[in-house]
């Protein structure tokens, strides 16, 4: 590849006196040339050092570098610009936590620094995926002049929803990566909102949570709020609300005015990044493509597919350069099951239909209703303190008499008590062979406390909470719950079974990672610590049901 040019630590000023650190990667001939910019708490100067890209399971595979390849880029006409956000690292000032809304701000002064300077021809994109793609979300809401399309991959829409409360479950993905990943002057925000004494009252009220308690490390974090500033906010704001709108991309979508290239992969279902990736198509009014890829985790350092699509994109929108990319419908996504690619113009697909099966006694998921007027099943869960062991109900079709293909958004309505005032409901989808060997393609969750429906945001696939309050179960009661279950693509085989998992608890290791998918991106969530009878009612009455987008077949 051709020589680059590069400048590392850079302290670029912004708006407030504040300085950012960069590394500056440059292509050795003569310039100007538009400019790819990447922005994380990472760490910019690890970004350059390795050149095999390493597989999920590799001893030394690094999640957090993934800002694409600085010698590729060069030498494909490009300024790489790395940098670290404020107050990580080498940057100077305070990190105010995921997305806060200085980060966007730093990232128009850094485009605005970049655009004035004599190697930048005024064109200006971002590249990297994960916090270096959402970033990217929030950056172009703040409309610097010189960025003219982004690339945000693996980038969270809602940071309630998708990243740290899973249908009003705490997930703990940021409680490590807080950890591992915001190295220098991290400081708590949930201070600034409240007195002293209202504080300590919100301290003390969680340090009561017997769930949390049963999670000592995390109980830890509310005793010592300096272990984990950030993760401490979190843990602060178990409700959606004004911290979560102002990190999440979804609130600033009329802002974002430039082209927008998102991905994600259907391994991410349990984790964050799949779900928003929908999110942006539907919310955001600009030239798009999406694309979702296989259920296995990216390498690291990215793969040279990445680097090369990158070039594609941006070569289109800040060269000229007609590469095609926008004359291929929209939508690319990979199908499980076939293993095949198919090209899509809109989501969910036009020609779907929607097909309702009914949960059944002896565990069966048919078309047909249950017409008993009582019917019910039910299992005991012990809390993680006495067991390892996660029971479940099970629901399956029959054999398929077809090949089935299952594309799209996906909603459960259970009817269902507890003998308890709340507890987790975790939710499987699996495709199982006629061995009996089952592979699971998504997963949904609702805390039971927070099964509030707004009906005005819901569509029949897609149910929507607004998490703004909890209201305990009365114990014994029978309540309809309305779950969200991650979309998927999957072709069951002919022979193969649809199967429906019910449970209330996971841990780190269950469910285990899928083949080629890192440890790291199975999230687990703080589940009851008490033991909870769960029943689940399926007859005339109360008519239990999963709804499933089905693809005619040769459509």
């Amino acid at each position: 590849m051709a020589e680059m040019i590069v400048e590392q630590d850079l302290l670029v000023p912004m708006r407030d006196g504040v300085r950012i650190a960069a590394d500056i990667y440059r292509p050795a001939g003569d310039g100007p040339f538009p400019v790819l910019v990447a922005i994380s708490p990472y760490g910019k100067g690890k970004q350059s050092i390795q050149t095999l890209p390493q597989p999920p399971g590799s001893p030394i595979w690094d999640g957090g570098v993934e800002a694409g390849d600085p010698r590729f880029l060069t030498a494909n006409g490009y300024v790489h610009v790395i940098a670290d956000c404020r107050g990580v690292n080498k940057s100077e000032g305070e990190y105010r936590g995921w997305m806060s809304k200085q980060e966007g701000e730093d990232g128009y002064d850094l485009i605005e620094w970049i655009a004035a300077q004599p190697w930048c021809d005024g064109n200006v994109g971002m590249v990297g995926i994960s916090y270096f793609g959402t970033i990217q979300l929030h950056v172009a809401a703040e409309q610097p002049p010189a960025l003219k399309a982004i690339m945000p991959w693996n980038a969270v829409a809602d940071f309630y929803r998708e990243a740290t409360h899973h249908g009003g479950t705490i997930q703990t993905f940021f409680f490590d990566l807080y950890t591992r990943s915001t190295n220098g002057n991290p400081v708590s925000v949930t201070p600034e909102e409240c007195t002293p004494d209202e504080l300590v009252e919100r301290m003390e009220a969680l340090k009561a949570d017997p769930d949390l308690r049963m999670y000592t490390h995390l109980w830890h974090l509310i005793d010592n709020p300096n272990v984990n500033p950030s993760f401490f906010d979190v843990l602060l704001h178990p409700f959606d609300g004004p911290f979560y709108w102002e990190r999440s991309a979804y609130t600033r979508y009329a802002d974002i005015k430039i082209p927008y290239y998102t991905r994600s992969a259907w391994w991410a279902y349990a984790h964050m990044h799949l779900t928003g990736t929908f999110r942006h198509l539907a919310g955001i009014n600009a030239p798009a493509k999406l694309e979702i890829d296989r259920p296995v985790d990216e390498e690291r350092p990215l793969a040279r597919s990445y680097d090369e699509e990158a070039v594609r994109w941006y070569d289109y929108w800040l060269k000229g350069i007609d590469t095609g990319v926008m004359d291929e419908p929209p939508l690319r996504l990979f199908v499980m099951g076939s293993n095949t690619w198919r090209r899509e113009h809109e989501w969910p697909l036009a020609r779907t239909e929607w097909k309702t099966l009914h949960l059944r006694p002896w565990g069966g998921l048919t078309e047909e209703s249950e017409p008993l007027p009582e019917s019910s099943d039910e299992f005991l869960q012990q809390p993680l303190s006495q067991t390892l062991k996660i029971e479940s109900l099970d629901y399956a079709t029959l054999p398929l008499p077809q090949d089935t293909e299952v594309i799209g958004p996906i909603a459960l309505r259970l009817f269902a008590s507890i003998d308890a005032k709340d507890t987790n409901w975790i939710v499987a989808l699996e495709d199982v062979d006629p061995a009996g060997n089952a592979r699971e393609v998504t997963r949904g969750y609702l805390k039971a406390s927070h099964r509030e429906v707004d009906r005005e945001q819901s569509k029949p696939w897609e149910p929507y909470h607004p998490h703004l309050s909890a209201e305990p179960v009365t114990p014994g009661e029978v309540v309809e719950y309305e779950i969200a279950i991650s979309p998927t693509a999957n072709l069951f085989r002919r022979g193969n079974r649809i199967r429906l998992r019910v449970m209330s608890m996971d841990y780190r290791g269950n469910p285990r990672p899928a083949p080629g998918v890192s440890v790291v991106h199975y999230p687990w969530h703080v589940c009851s610590s008490e033991t909870v009878r769960h029943t689940v009612y399926h007859d005339a009455s109360r008519p239990s049901s999963l709804l499933l987008p089905i693809i005619p077949a040769g459509s």
